[in-house]
């Protein structure tokens, strides 16, 4: 038996000799194309979890699980929040309202959401065997930390705008696939805090590459995460702005991988 939204569908399934169960009928005849897409994009997931491929390879295949996901939000579940603000109540083929629908969308999203987390955290330990890290910022060396500081007060912090967040004004807009970190800010003046939004420019790489230190011996590729390097200089930049970074970030609206096109892209 498979459940939908508790509703269960029979699957034939019998003992030799035994009569076979008759067919479905009515709105058990049929799946629902929006849960059938994220089953899609299930299978695409999956191959990142085959070891039979090669690491980047997995890691390119969670890129693309994780950029369909967002596309289907935009695009196919926006459509049943639209039918739901409309007050539609017409149910599918397969028997369920644009409510039923979403509810649905959302369990099965969190779920995917979950195993891709974890089949990051597999892949990311992977990589560090072979050879490529991507580092927390209590990891980095002394003369990383020196060139990292020259980066971030060069060429990212004098682009970075954070926008105060409150109830006398409107929630700002923020960028579709693009990432935006919550944060909290404090005014040098009283000390005030308050919360905003730091979105992050298109032009910025995700993923910093470390440079080798000369005096190193380890043939370690390093990187460290923007907003890891943001929240952590951030707080250090009270000389140069009269607002600081001070929490930790929070990553939304993920940003589309810059990858090529694949077959396992579905409309």
């Amino acid at each position: 038996m498979s459940t939908v939204k508790g509703k269960s569908k029979a699957v034939s399934s019998h003992s030799p000799g035994e009569p076979a169960a008759p067919p479905p009928s009515g709105p058990d005849r049929f799946y629902n194309r929006e849960l059938s897409w994220l089953q899609f994009n299930r299978r695409v997931l999956e191959e990142a979890r085959n070891e039979n491929h090669p690491i980047l390879e997995r890691l390119r295949f969670l890129s693309i699980s994780a950029s369909n996901l967002d596309e289907f939000y935009m695009v196919r579940a926006a459509g049943v929040y639209g039918q739901i603000a409309a007050g539609v109540t017409t149910t599918t083929q397969d028997g369920l309202t644009p409510s039923e629908q979403l509810a649905a969308i959302n369990a099965f999203a969190a779920a995917l959401v979950a195993d891709k987390q974890a089949i990051w955290r597999s892949i990311r330990s992977e990589l560090e065997v072979s050879g490529i890290k991507i580092v927390e910022p209590e990891e980095l060396t002394s003369g990383e930390v020196v060139w990292l500081e020259n980066l971030f007060l060069t060429h990212i912090f004098p682009i970075l705008t954070p926008i105060a967040v409150d109830p006398a004004h409107p929630f700002p807009f923020i960028l579709n696939k693009g990432l935006t970190l919550a944060v909290q800010l404090q005014r040098q003046a009283d000390g005030k805090t308050m919360s905003g939004l730091i979105p992050i420019p298109g032009q910025l790489e995700r993923f910093i590459r470390l440079r080798t230190e000369t005096s190193s011996t380890e043939k370690q590729i390093r990187f460290i995460q923007l907003e890891q390097m943001i929240c952590s200089w951030g707080s250090r930049s009270r000389r140069r702005a009269p607002s600081v970074c001070c929490a930790t970030a929070i990553s939304s609206f993920r940003k589309k991988p810059r990858i090529s096109s694949a077959p396992t892209k579905r409309s």
